[in-house]
C-alpha cells in the first residue's frame, strides 16, 4: 500500500513550516507510525550529510531526527547552496550536479521532476505516512509553471495540505486567504486546513479570527501555535541571524563570542549550542567595531570562500581580525572560516572565483588548494592537541562531519594539529586534522558540528575563563575563576525534555491532532 502524504505548505519564506513538519513528525512517531519527511527542493547554506556521504539540507536531518530515523537523499533529493554571483550550486542526489544562474536553472528544473517524483515514491513504498513541506508559497503566479516543490508534489500525490500563516510578520487574514483565493480550484481543494504560528498572548483572544477564517474559506483552523523564543532547533534561513544575538542578563559577567556574519555564511547551524550556554553572550557581527570586547572571534563556513574574503577586506574586517590576534584576542575558524585563516587560497580550475585565489589572513600557517570533488563525510574524530582551547580534553573522541571544497596543507608539527580523525563514513582512518597556532590562541578545523559535543563546549568556555583570567591578571587587575560559577558557567543547556519533545509537546497542546488527522484523510 502507498503511504498517504501530509504536505505543510506557507504562506511565504520563514513562516515556520520546517519546524511544523518536525513537530508532526514527532507527533506521528509518538503514536506508533514509521513516518518520513520529504522536501523536493530546498535552498540552505546549512547542510548536513547521510550515512552514505550524501549532502542534504541541515532541516530534513532535524525531521528525521524527530521521527527517529536517519536522514537519506531520498527525504531531500534537491539542494540549491548559493553561491557567488547569483548562482547556486545544485546538488542532486546528495551529489553535485551543476552550478547555475536562477535563469538557467529555471530552464532546466523541469527536467528533474521525474527525480522528485522517484524519490517520493521510494519513501511512500517505505514508511506508513511522508510529511512534505513546501518551499516559500503556493502562490507565486510567477514561479508556477516552474513549479516542483509545492502543489505539483501534492497534485502528484493526492496530498492532504495544511497551509500555515505567520502571525507575527501580520496579516494573517490576508496571508491565508489571499494565498487560497489565488489558488485554482484543483489546488485548493486539496488544503484541509489552516494553521496559525508564532501568536503572542492569550490564544483565546483570536477566537473571533478563527470564526472569520473557518467562515470565509470553509476549512478549519486546525490550530493557534504560540511563539517560541527560541526552539532549541536548527534554523536554515540566515535571514534569521539579524535577530539572533543571544540576550545579555543583567548585573551578571558573560563571555562575549563574536561570530563573523558572512554574507555567504554556511552551516551557522554549528554555533546554536553556544547560544544557549548560560554565561555566554554570542552576537552575529558585519562591523570591525562590533569585535570590540569580544573573548572570542569566530570565522564560520563559507560558501564562497573567497568572495567572503574579499568582503572581509572591504569591510575592514580582516584587519580587524588581525588586529585582534595581535591583542590576544583567541580565534576560531570553522571549514571556510579555517581556509581564510591561512597563508593562500589557490583556485587554479575557477571552481569558485576567476581570481585564481587569494591571500589568506596568514594567521595560520597553511596553504589551500581547490580541487574538483566535494568531501562530505561523517567522522568520529579523537583530540590529540596538547595546546589551545582542547588540551585539556586531549583523548576524547567526538563525532562532526565534513562539507567542504579544497585540500588544506597539514602542520609538519605534530601538535599543531588539534584533531585526529579516527573514521570517516565508518571506515577507520588515521590522520591529522585542523591547525593550532604555537600559544594556542588560533584554532581551525574542517569540522561542523563541533559544538554539539558538551566535552568540547565545556572546555571551550573553561579555556576563555581562563584566557580571560591571564589578560587581566597581565593588566595588573587581580580576577579569578570561582569552580562554582565555571560549572555554571558550562551548563549544556536547559534541562529536561529533549527540543523536540518539547516542540511537540507544544504543538499537541496547540493543535486539534485528532481533527487535523481526520481531515487529512489519516486513519490509523
Amino acid at each position: 500500500m502507498t503511504a498517504p502524504v501530509l504536505m505543510v505548505q506557507g504562506t511565504a519564506s520563514s513562516v515556520g513550516k520546517s519546524v511544523v513538519v518536525a513537530g508532526l513528525c514527532r507527533i506521528l512517531r509518538r503514536r506508533g507510525l514509521r513516518v518520513a519527511p520529504f522536501k523536493a527542493q530546498n535552498m540552505s547554506l546549512n547542510a548536513a550529510v547521510t550515512v552514505d556521504g550524501g549532502e542534504i539540507a541541515r532541516s530534513i536531518a532535524v525531521q528525521a531526527a524527530a521521527a527517529g530515523i536517519e536522514p537519506t537523499v531520498e527525504m531531500n533529493p534537491i539542494l540549491l547552496k548559493p553561491v557567488a554571483d547569483a548562482r547556486s550550486q545544485v546538488i542532486v542526489w546528495g551529489k553535485v550536479w551543476d552550478t547555475l544562474a536562477a535563469r538557467d536553472y529555471f530552464q532546466r528544473r523541469r527536467d528533474l521532476w521525474p527525480i522528485v517524483a522517484g524519490a517520493l515514491d521510494q519513501l511512500r513504498a517505505s514508511y506508513d505516512v511522508v510529511v512534505a513541506e513546501g518551499a516559500g508559497s503556493p502562490a507565486e503566479m510567477n514561479l508556477r509553471d516552474r513549479d516542483i516543490v509545492n502543489m505539483r508534489v501534492a497534485r502528484y500525490a493526492s496530498a492532504a495540505v495544511l497551509l500555515v500563516g505567520d502571525i507575527e510578520r501580520g496579516g494573517v487574514f490576508a496571508q491565508l486567504i489571499g494565498t487560497l483565493d489565488l489558488l485554482p480550484l484543483e489546488e485548493r481543494e486539496l488544503v484541509r486546513g489552516l494553521i496559525v504560528n508564532r501568536f503572542r498572548g492569550d490564544p483565546s483572544l483570536f477566537a473571533d479570527g478563527v470564526r472569520y477564517l473557518e467562515q470565509r474559506t470553509a476549512r478549519p483552523v486546525l490550530g493557534v501555535i504560540p511563539a517560541v523564543g527560541d526552539l532549541e532547533l536548527p534554523e536554515e534561513d540566515a535571514a534569521t541571524l539579524d535577530r539572533r544575538d543571544s540576550p545579555a542578563p543583567a548585573g551578571r559577567e558573560l563571555l562575549r563570542i563574536a561570530v563573523v556574519h558572512l554574507p555567504r555564511i554556511a552551516n551557522f547551524d554549528d554555533f546554536g549550542p553556544l547560544e544557549r550556554l548560560a554565561g555566554v553572550q554570542l552576537r552575529y557581527v558585519d562591523d570591525p567595531a562590533q569585535l570590540g570586547g569580544a573573548d572570542l572571534v569566530i570565522l564560520p563556513g563559507s560558501k564562497s570562500t573567497i568572495a567572503d574574503l574579499d568582503f572581509l577586506r572591504e569591510r575592514g574586517l580582516a584587519q580587524a581580525i588581525q588586529a585582534a590576534r595581535r591583542d590576544g584576542v583567541p580565534i576560531i575558524g570553522i571549514c571556510g572560516g579555517y581556509q581564510m585563516l591561512g597563508m593562500e587560497i589557490e583556485d587554479p580550475a575557477g571552481l569558485e572565483s576567476s581570481t585564481g585565489g587569494a591571500r589568506g589572513l596568514g594567521l595560520l600557517p597553511h596553504r589551500t588548494v581547490f580541487l574538483p570533488g566535494k568531501q562530505t563525510n561523517r567522522v568520529r574524530a579523537r583530540l590529540a592537541g596538547t595546546r589551545g582551547p582542547f588540551a585539556a580534553i586531549r583523548g576524547v573522541e567526538i563525532d562532526g562531519y565534513e562539507i567542504h571544497l579544497g585540500r588544506t596543507s597539514t602542520a609538519e608539527d605534530p601538535g599543531a594539529a588539534p584533531l585526529r580523525i579516527i573514521s570517516r563514513q565508518g571506515q577507520a582512518a588515521d590522520e591529522p586534522e585542523g591547525m593550532v597556532s604555537e600559544d594556542g590562541l588560533i584554532f581551525g578545523t574542517y569540522l561542523h558540528g563541533l559544538f554539539e559535543n558538551v566535552a568540547i563546549r565545556q572546555s571551550l568556555v573553561f579555556w576563555l575563563w581562563e584566557q580571560r583570567a591571564r589578560s587581566r591578571v597581565a593588566d595588573g587587575e587581580w580576577f579569578r575563576v570561582e569552580p562554582s560559577s565555571r560549572s555554571t558557567v558550562a551548563s549544556p543547556g536547559r534541562p529536561g525534555r529533549a527540543p523536540i519533545d518539547r516542540w511537540a509537546d507544544t504543538l499537541e497542546a496547540a493543535l486539534d491532532v485528532p481533527r487535523l488527522l481526520d481531515c487529512c484523510g489519516l486513519h490509523f
